[in-house]
C-alpha cells in the first residue's frame, strides 16, 4: 500500500511540474484515439488579407503522436519562395505528461530544394524539423507564420480532418480581409454531423470544428479527400505573379491565364518552323499531321520539371525548350502546341488535377489551385485528342489512368471551358487470354498463351515491351505467382501503337501443376488468369463502397488430356449478373473426349455504392475467387 501512494505522490509531483497540463496525452477522449495513430490536438490557421498584393498567415498546429505510425502528421514542414517570405517558424516538444522536452528554432530546420531531383531549378525551397522521437506518445507543437504577394494563392482546400488514422480534437481556420471586394469564396464539403461553429462577419469568417473521430481505411473505400469534412476556398480578386485578376468563372480565369502565363510563349526558331513543315508535308489531315509532331517532341525532348516564372505556373518558352530539348508538363505542352500551330493544327493547353484516382474540377468553382498538371487538347472535326507531352512512350491520342475521365481546364484565348477527357469505362479496359495447354499423366503442363490488352489493361501492361529480357521472365513468373515450378520458354511482344493495342505471345511449361492421387490427376482449370482477390470482411462498415476502374476479361483455353486418361469430374458452368458486373464459367468435353475446352468472362463494373451494398459485393468476389480455383479430376481408364 505503501507503493501505491508512493507512486501515486510521484505522479502526481510530475504532472505538478508539467508545463501545460492540455498536452497530456492521458486526458485525450478515449473516443478520438480509437483507431488513431495521432490525435490533432489544434489545428488553427489565421489568414488576414490587408490588399490585393498582400497576405500574411499564421499557422499553429498541436499534434499528439500515439505511435510511430502517426509521426507524418505532425507537418513540421513550410515552403518559401520568392513571393512567399517566412517570418518565423517554431517546434516545441512535450512528453506524455504534457512536459515540455525540446524546443527548437529556425536555426534548427533543414533548409532544401522543394522539387526532387529530376527538377532543373526551382523557385521553391521547404524549412522542415527532422525529429527523433525518443519514445511514445508525446506531443508536437509546430507554428510558424509567414507573408505572400500572391493573394491568388490562398490554400486549396482546409481539411478538418488530415488522413485515415488521425483524430481531431479542434480545427480552426478565420480569414480576414481589409475590404470586401478580397472576400473569398467557400463551399462546405462534409460538414453534416459535425460540431461545426461558423461565424461570417464584415470583414471576416471563421469555421471551427471539434471533436472528429478517426476513420479506418476500408477496402475499396474512396479517395480520402472525397469524404473528408473540408472547405474548398477560392480568392475572386487577388493578384498573382504581378498581375490583377477578377476571376467568377472557368471562362474568366482560362482568359487571365492565356493572356499571363502563354501569350507571347509559342515563338520558334525558323529552322525549327521548316522541320515540321517538311515532316508533314505529306500529311492528309490534321491528326495525321499531329501523330508525326507528337512522335517528333517524343523522340527529341525529354522531360525535367521547371519551378520557376509566374508562381512556378508560367511555362518556359518554346524558343527555350527547342534550344536544350527538355521541359517540364508545361514547357513540353507549350512546345507541342507551338509546333502543332505551326503546321496549322489547333491545339489548347489543358490544366488537369492528374492521378490514378480520377479527381475533377469543380464546374461552380473556377480556382487557380486547381490542377497539377498540363496536358494539350488537339481539335478537330469538333472533337478533342488528348496527348500528354511529358510522356515518352504513349501511343498519340491515348492518356491512360493518369488523366482519364475527369473534368479538365482547356484554356483558350477568349477564355476556357471545362470539358471531359476520354474515358476507359469497364468494357473498354479489356483483356482476353488464349491458351492451348498440354496436360502430361505426371502433372507437367505445357501452353502457349496470346493475351491481348485494351484501356487501362493495355496502359498497366505495354511498358513490359521495355524491360530487359530477365526482367522480362521475372514479370511473367510473378504474375502466374500461384504456378509453382514455372519457366518461360520464349515470348514475343507487339505494341500496335495505331490501334493501341498491347499483344503478348507466350509459351511456358510448369511441372506439378496437377496432383497425382494414385490413378487420379486433379487441376486446376484456369491456369493462367486465376483471381482470387476477395475484400476484407467487416462486421460495421463505416463506409460507401467505390470500385474506381471497372474492366472485362475473357479467357479461352482449350486443354489437351494426357492419354489414357478420362474426365471423372467437373465443374458445374457459373452464371452470376448483378449490378457489380457479370462472371460465367463454361466447361465442354470435346466428343472425342481428349480436350476440355474452358472459357471464362468477368466484367467489374466501376461505381460508388452505399456501404450496405459492400457485402453483396465482397460475396460477389469470393464466388468469382472459388470458383477461378474449382478442379477437374482425371482418372486412368
Amino acid at each position: 500500500m505503501r507503493l501505491f501512494f508512493s507512486f501515486i505522490l510521484l505522479l502526481f509531483v510530475q504532472l505538478s511540474e508539467a508545463q501545460d497540463f492540455n498536452y497530456q496525452s492521458l486526458l485525450i477522449n478515449s473516443n478520438l484515439t480509437k483507431n488513431a495513430n495521432a490525435v490533432v490536438r489544434l489545428d488553427e490557421m489565421n489568414i488576414h488579407i490587408s490588399s490585393k498584393t498582400k497576405m500574411n498567415i499564421k499557422h499553429k498546429r498541436i499534434v499528439t503522436v500515439l505511435n510511430k505510425f502517426g509521426d507524418v502528421a505532425t507537418h513540421t514542414y513550410r515552403g518559401y519562395d520568392l513571393d512567399s517570405k517566412l517570418i518565423s517558424v517554431q517546434a516545441l516538444v512535450y512528453n506524455q505528461l504534457g512536459k515540455q522536452i525540446g524546443k527548437f528554432k529556425e536555426k534548427d530546420f533543414k533548409d532544401v530544394s522543394a522539387v526532387d531531383g529530376s527538377t532543373l531549378y526551382s523557385d521553391s525551397r521547404i524549412k522542415y524539423l527532422d525529429y527523433t522521437p525518443v519514445t511514445y506518445p508525446y506531443t508536437m507543437e509546430f507554428t510558424y507564420e509567414y507573408t505572400n504577394s500572391n493573394t491568388g494563392e490562398l490554400i486549396p482546400a482546409w481539411y478538418f480532418l488530415d488522413s485515415f488514422y488521425l483524430s481531431t480534437e479542434e480545427s480552426s481556420i478565420s480569414i480576414t480581409y481589409d475590404d470586401e471586394s478580397f472576400k473569398p469564396e467557400i463551399r462546405e464539403a462534409n460538414l453534416e454531423g459535425l460540431d461545426v461553429e461558423k461565424i461570417i462577419k464584415s470583414g471576416s469568417t471563421s469555421y471551427t470544428v471539434k471533436n472528429i473521430p478517426a476513420l479506418k481505411k476500408e477496402s475499396l473505400s474512396p479517395a480520402f479527400y472525397k469524404i473528408s469534412p473540408k472547405l474548398q476556398i477560392r480568392p475572386i480578386n487577388f493578384t498573382y505573379g504581378g498581375y490583377d485578376a477578377s476571376i467568377k468563372t472557368w471562362q474568366d480565369l482560362g482568359k487571365w491565364m492565356y493572356t499571363n502565363l502563354l501569350k507571347g510563349r509559342g515563338e520558334l526558331p525558323e529552322s525549327t518552323i521548316n522541320t515540321v513543315k517538311s515532316l508533314t508535308k505529306e500529311a492528309k489531315s490534321d491528326i495525321e499531321k499531329a501523330k508525326i509532331i507528337y512522335k517528333y517532341v517524343q523522340d527529341n525532348t525529354r522531360y525535367i520539371s521547371v519551378q520557376v516564372g509566374i508562381g512556378g505556373m508560367q511555362p518556359i518558352s518554346a524558343l527555350d525548350v527547342d534550344r536544350v530539348k527538355y521541359g517540364d508538363c508545361k514547357g513540353l505542352s507549350n512546345y507541342t502546341m507551338a509546333l502543332l500551330h505551326a503546321v496549322g493544327v489547333k491545339a489548347f493547353y489543358t490544366h488537369v488535377e492528374a492521378g490514378n484516382y480520377k479527381e475533377s474540377f469543380n464546374k461552380g468553382f473556377a480556382s487557380l489551385a486547381a490542377g497539377n498538371h498540363v496536358i494539350l487538347a488537339i481539335e478537330s472535326n469538333d472533337k478533342y485528342y488528348w496527348i500528354d507531352c511529358t510522356s515518352q512512350i504513349h501511343p498519340f491520342g491515348f492518356l491512360g489512368d493518369f488523366t482519364d475521365g475527369r473534368t479538365v481546364h482547356v484554356i483558350k484565348p477568349d477564355g476556357g471551358e471545362l470539358v471531359q477527357t476520354d474515358s476507359y469505362v469497364n468494357k473498354d479496359n479489356y483483356q482476353k487470354t488464349e491458351a492451348h495447354i498440354s496436360l502430361s499423366n505426371t502433372g507437367v503442363i505445357a501452353a502457349d498463351v496470346v493475351i491481348t490488352t485494351k484501356g487501362v489493361q493495355y496502359d498497366d501492361r505495354f511498358s513490359i515491351e521495355r524491360k530487359t529480357s530477365d526482367d522480362i521472365k521475372k514479370h511473367y513468373t510473378s504474375y502466374w505467382s500461384y504456378i509453382n515450378n514455372l519457366k518461360i520458354n520464349n515470348y514475343t511482344l507487339l505494341n500496335n501503337r495505331d490501334s493501341i493495342v498491347f499483344t503478348e505471345k507466350i509459351s511456358l511449361e510448369a511441372t506439378n501443376y496437377a496432383s497425382v492421387s494414385g490413378n487420379r490427376l486433379l487441376f486446376m482449370v484456369n491456369a493462367l488468369n486465376r483471381n482470387n482477390a476477395v475484400p476484407d470482411r467487416y462486421r460495421n462498415r463505416k463506409l460507401p463502397l467505390e470500385i474506381q476502374r471497372g474492366y472485362f476479361d475473357e479467357d479461352e483455353f482449350e486443354i489437351l488430356l494426357p492419354l489414357g486418361f478420362e474426365v471423372e469430374a467437373m465443374p458445374n458452368n457459373t452464371l452470376v449478373e448483378n449490378e457489380f458486373g457479370l462472371y460465367s464459367v463454361s466447361y465442354k468435353l470435346s466428343e472425342d473426349l481428349k480436350n476440355v475446352v474452358y472459357k471464362r468472362k468477368l466484367l467489374i463494373k466501376e461505381g460508388y455504392y452505399p456501404k450496405e451494398k459492400y457485402k453483396d459485393y465482397r460475396d460477389f468476389r469470393k464466388k468469382v475467387s472459388l470458383t477461378d480455383n474449382a478442379k477437374i479430376v482425371l482418372v486412368k481408364k
